[in-house]
């Protein structure tokens, strides 16, 4: 059903005073703030279509009403006026350029948190198996550290225990030989050529680059999907998701099982541009009193990953959309240009 200019002025003024201050908001004060010219009974008959309609409810303990999920999904979509914010401060505040892209990634979970607030979560970019190139490093007598550089150079580091000391020299001339003929390629289809390609090298040689090979594999597929989250505990000064033992239980299993969270920002990642899911309507969500606001970045235009904040659903959106969507854009620049 859609709302009438009125309908809408008084529902965006209810919204506004109580994420503001958490209150039930009344006819009355309805009357002061919405600039409305409309007596007490007008009001009051607008307010009860609307609590009809579902987007606002009342608490049994007040005469005023309070937004619904329904209620912040219209206001969301088409009755929120977003601020702008002042791209060079945040940038300033951002320091993203960093060594490593996984770096990147920490810190703009970190400011996401420390503009909003609340909490800053980014799910890296999720790895291809693919490998730019590998070093073999010496660390003992059959002890071999192997060097995984990816395309987007970040390293992966793993240990392999072998039964022959290799020398430094073979050691060059394995990495070399993998390198110079399968760098850029997915370590399932190295595995696969290898096979049939190391029957010239010495069997020595040839188990070395296999177990190369299945380490790298393994390393690229732990280090999928790793979600940063940075400001969990400014959650807990937020009553409306801590005021109780099981909203506070619900909230630190959603940290700590990350299964959820990772659905909700894949979801969103083939979506464009920011997205809001509200607790209450989202079964993504875990969480009534909660909302999470989600943008998908990129590198070198490709769409990489997810980031978001983590907040109440009553939560300034205003604000919290603009953080979202620059800190998006400016990690996006980072990575591209890493």
């Amino acid at each position: 059903m859609q709302l009438d200019t009125r309908a809408q002025t008084l529902l965006k003024a209810l919204i506004e005073r109580y994420i503001a201050d958490g209150q039930p908001v009344g006819s009355r004060a309805l009357s002061k703030i919405s600039g409305l010219d409309l007596s007490p009974a007008t009001i009051r008959n607008i307010m009860a279509d609307l609590e009809e309609q579902g987007y606002v409810a009342s608490p049994h303990t007040s005469a005023g009403r309070v937004p619904t999920p329904r209620g912040y999904r219209i206001f969301v979509d088409t009755l929120l006026t977003v601020q702008q914010l002042d791209e060079q401060a945040v940038e300033a505040r951002m320091r993203l350029q960093a060594p490593q892209p996984q770096k990147m990634i920490s810190n703009a979970a970190q400011m996401l948190s420390s503009l909003s607030q609340f909490a800053g979560v980014v799910l890296s970019p999720r790895r291809e198996s693919v490998f730019q190139q590998i070093e073999f490093l010496r660390l003992s007598e059959k002890r071999i550290l192997l060097v995984i550089v990816g395309p987007t150079g970040d390293v992966q580091n793993r240990l392999l225990l072998t039964d022959v000391d290799y020398t430094p020299a073979q050691l060059t001339q394995s990495a070399n030989y993998i390198n110079q003929n399968y760098g850029g390629l997915a370590f399932d289809e190295v595995h696969q050529r290898l096979q049939g390609e190391l029957r010239q090298l010495r069997d020595d040689m040839g188990r070395l680059m296999q177990a190369a090979v299945e380490a790298g594999s393994e390393a690229m597929a732990d280090s999928s999907e790793d979600m940063v989250i940075a400001g969990e505990r400014n959650l807990l000064s937020v009553s409306d998701l801590s005021s109780n033992m099981t909203s506070l239980r619900q909230m630190f299993d959603m940290f700590e099982q990350k299964t959820g969270l990772m659905q909700l920002l894949d979801v969103s990642s083939k979506a464009s541009g920011v997205q809001i899911y509200i607790g209450g309507e989202s079964n993504l969500v875990p969480m009534d009193e909660m909302s999470v606001v989600t943008a998908p970045y990129t590198a070198n235009g490709k769409i990489v990953g997810t980031l978001g904040v983590i907040g109440p659903t009553r939560m300034a959106y205003e604000r919290v959309i603009p953080i979202v969507d620059i800190t998006a854009k400016l990690l996006s620049n980072a990575l591209s240009h890493h």
